[in-house]
């Protein structure tokens, strides 16, 4: 049989078995939902911005599963009129001829073939939106709005704002896609029926190594340098005392001469330190390894933590990278003092008025129902919305989010964070110990001084 004949067959089987009321419903639904799929295409690229997200969930994954839906049962009622008239002892041997000098065949024949091109746009047009919307930073902090609330309204106040949630959650590449929307349909179901943690956990475990995601931007061995930081907080006196803290960080990574800051020392080509957590958080670090400069790797064990073989072996066995101290680098959330401190010194809450840093803090510190009672009591207090506007950026009671319920190991002032190794108490078979000498990690120039004169001397104040 020749190929031309072939396909005349094929055409006058498909053409035969396609008159089923099942395959009409399918095109019914492919039609619509391919009209309707162009018409919100066309309003989506009038709109001057993103759609709401639940227009979005209908716009790009309703829509498409339908228009899909139609496409597959198309095929499914030809299958279930070929199987009946099987069934029947119906079932012709040679199909009607289609002749297409006939206008009527002719014009049949040129609708669907014009209707399957345009259908197979449609779909991989919808395909690529569906994909590029759930990638798109509006799905993944609002659809779930009650669920991702505190870490997208974090989200949107962090350094990080304006850099895609794929970026860092998944990166480049079709592995780690695939494996998150795997997640994503995992996390699906625990949304519908409400079975998520309270609060939501940060995904340590579970994500990309940071060389192939914060390094794409970020390269820790060319930090160079020492930071100059100065930081002010207030007193709880009537007048709100300045105290300023000004200090040399260290950051920097390997220089020209070879010495080597906190990102040189830590984050080294080729895995320097490895550790073994045994809590979901990293927070408890029992065992350390460091590759000194002659390559010899030594072990380090606290005396604080008596983990036993087992919570060792069941551990986390990981490579130290970017993501073990700046484990929040863009859901970060203040604790009460530290957020008044900045707004203060921001000049959002005026120091100017009596007490106000120690009453803020009173404030944002005692329990409310719900936020819009702390937000109505704040402002009734104190007349600010800046205070309350801290309580609102921190505390969400319906997700369990409160002071300190995820903790931030960029430095050690209100978490353990370098702490948790630099305690004092890792020591190797030798005595040698993990350095908590300050002078390590940065020079101290002044400790909340009210009038530092390293300031002054600078020219700085």
């Amino acid at each position: 049989m020749t190929i031309r004949e072939t396909i005349r067959s094929w055409v006058r089987l498909l053409y035969f078995l396609g008159q089923n009321p099942v395959s009409f419903v399918g095109a019914v639904l492919t039609t619509s939902g391919a009209v309707t799929l162009m018409a919100f295409w066309f309003y989506d690229f009038l709109l001057p911005g993103p759609p709401h997200p639940y227009i979005g969930i209908l716009l790009f994954l309703i829509l498409p599963g339908v228009f899909a839906l139609g496409l597959l049962i198309i095929p499914v009622g030809i299958l279930v009129r070929r199987h009946k008239l099987k069934a029947q002892g119906q079932l012709l041997d040679i199909y009607p001829a289609t002749n297409l000098r006939e206008p009527m065949v002719r014009h049949g024949v040129f609708v669907v073939g014009a209707a399957t091109f345009v259908n197979v746009l449609i779909f991989g047009t919808a395909s690529y939106r569906g994909v590029e919307y759930m990638d798109s930073t509006q799905f993944c902090g609002q659809t779930c709005h009650t669920v991702m609330t505190p870490e997208f309204t974090a989200y949107q106040n962090s350094p990080h704002a304006r850099v895609n949630c794929v970026e860092c959650h998944i990166g480049p590449g079709p592995g780690w896609f695939v494996r998150s929307k795997l997640s994503g349909v995992r996390q699906v179901f625990a949304v519908t029926f409400h079975t998520y943690s309270r609060p939501i956990h940060a995904p340590v475990k579970y994500l990309r190594p940071a060389r192939e995601t914060c390094e794409q931007c970020h390269w820790p061995q060319r930090f160079t340098g020492d930071k100059f930081v100065v930081k002010t907080t207030y007193k709880d006196d009537e007048k709100n005392t300045p105290q300023t803290t000004v200090m040399l960080l260290k950051i920097g990574g390997h220089t020209w001469q070879g010495s080597a800051g906190i990102h040189g020392r830590h984050l080294d080509e080729g895995s320097r330190i490895r550790y073994i957590s045994i809590d979901d958080q990293r927070q408890v670090i029992p065992v350390v390894y460091y590759a000194n400069d002659q390559g010899k790797t030594v072990e380090y064990v606290s005396s604080d933590m008596q983990a036993t073989k087992q919570q060792l072996d069941a551990g986390e066995h990981r490579s130290m990278d970017c993501v073990d101290c700046h484990n929040r680098p863009t859901h970060a959330f203040d604790l009460p003092e530290t957020a008044v401190n900045r707004q203060m010194y921001a000049g959002r809450i005026s120091p100017e008025l009596p007490f106000i840093r120690k009453k803020a803090v009173e404030l944002l510190k005692a329990d409310y129902p719900d936020r819009s009672a702390a937000q109505q009591r704040i402002i009734d207090e104190q007349s600010a919305q800046s205070v309350a506007d801290i309580y609102l950026r921190n505390i969400f009671p319906s997700m369990k989010v409160t002071w300190g319920v995820h903790p931030n190991n960029i430095g050690h002032t209100d978490f353990p964070g370098c702490f948790r190794c630099h305690d004092g108490s890792h020591t190797s078979a030798d005595g040698q110990t993990i350095t908590n000498d300050c002078s390590a990690c940065h020079n101290l120039l002044a400790v909340e001084e009210t009038n530092a004169k390293v300031l002054t001397d600078l020219g700085l104040k």
